[in-house]
């Protein structure tokens, strides 16, 4: 039987993959696009929805830029918390069933560590992880209070075809032999398709819960370099030597923003950062693709 979905942020890179996903439902769009069935701005408005739901899943958000002024920082509470409460505003006359909120591992606040799960600490201190932070918080909340089933899916690096933020400068660099490993890029990320997100929605809805979702194998820079590399047609991956990479971090230290590496990026690239599954496979039965076996970059 068919399921009476909403879907915010249907024209991002998440929110479409959701959308194929989820095709056999009945899907209602919320958005700025001229094609969303409800068209609004969530940061600064709030929707009139005139229909119950069955799940709405909050996909839209900010992300996959750093801010560089106040302004900017500004616009992360406005999308990714504001916009969810103009949301929830949105829905108190007739509460989904379901309510799936699309988050982020960025929450911990974490730059290194190995099968972080989810009862580690909500420590981000950027806009982009405290909006976060403050959206799970709302949702939590409103949830209990309607007794609405909650769902929080804590994402790592997403992938799935033209992929936007550093996946995607990836790809792009690899392409145009502009991209280099750093001393083998042997840390381990962890990453996870957007397909399996959309198949798991249906399981996760009736259940509800925190998870971290990861394909459970956490790809090293090189393997995905490899992968992307192949795809690409491009014979040879880059690398830089650790000395090499040391050096033009201290150089960035010392230019700023204007370098495309310092010391704190570099740091990020040579260190693992990986998030434990576990809890989701034991409780909605995610058992998710490799990446390096499912992702396709166009």
């Amino acid at each position: 039987m068919s399921k009476n979905i909403l879907l915010t942020g249907a024209g991002g890179f998440l929110g479409k993959i959701i959308g194929r996903t989820l095709s056999g439902d009945n899907i209602s769009t919320l958005g700025r696009n001229s094609d969303s069935r409800y068209r609004y701005d969530l940061s600064k408005e709030i929707p009139v929805l005139n229909e119950r739901f069955d799940i709405v899943i909050h996909a839209a958000g900010k992300a996959h830029i750093v801010p560089e002024n106040e302004s900017e920082a500004l616009d992360f509470f406005n999308v990714n918390h504001q916009g969810t409460l103009h949301l929830l505003q949105a829905l108190e006359s007739f509460p989904p069933k379901s309510f799936i909120l699309i988050s982020t591992v960025a929450v911990y606040g974490k730059e290194s560590g190995d099968l972080i799960g989810e009862d580690e600490g909500l420590e981000a201190n950027d806009p982009y992880g405290k909006s976060k932070i403050l959206a799970e918080s709302a949702v939590k909340d409103w949830c209990e209070k309607h007794k609405v089933i909650c769902t929080i899916f804590r994402l790592p690096l997403i992938a799935g075809p033209n992929p936007p933020g550093n996946l995607g400068a990836m790809v792009a660099g690899i392409k145009n032999k502009r991209y280099a490993n750093i001393a083998g890029g042997k840390a381990r990320k962890s990453i996870v398709l957007a397909e399996d997100i959309g198949k798991i929605i249906p399981v996760a809805a009736g259940i509800g819960g925190v998870y971290n979702l990861t394909d459970g194998y956490h790809p090293s820079f090189k393997e995905l370099s490899q992968l992307i590399a192949i795809q690409a047609g491009v014979n040879k991956v880059l690398n830089i030597p650790a000395w090499m990479a040391s050096l033009l971090a201290l150089a960035g230290d010392i230019l700023g923003s204007r370098f495309p590496v310092n010391s704190r990026k570099l740091n990020k690239i040579k260190l693992n950062l990986t998030f434990d599954d576990k809890q989701a496979r034991e409780k909605i039965n995610w058992n998710p693709t490799k990446v390096l076996e499912g992702f396709k970059i166009n």
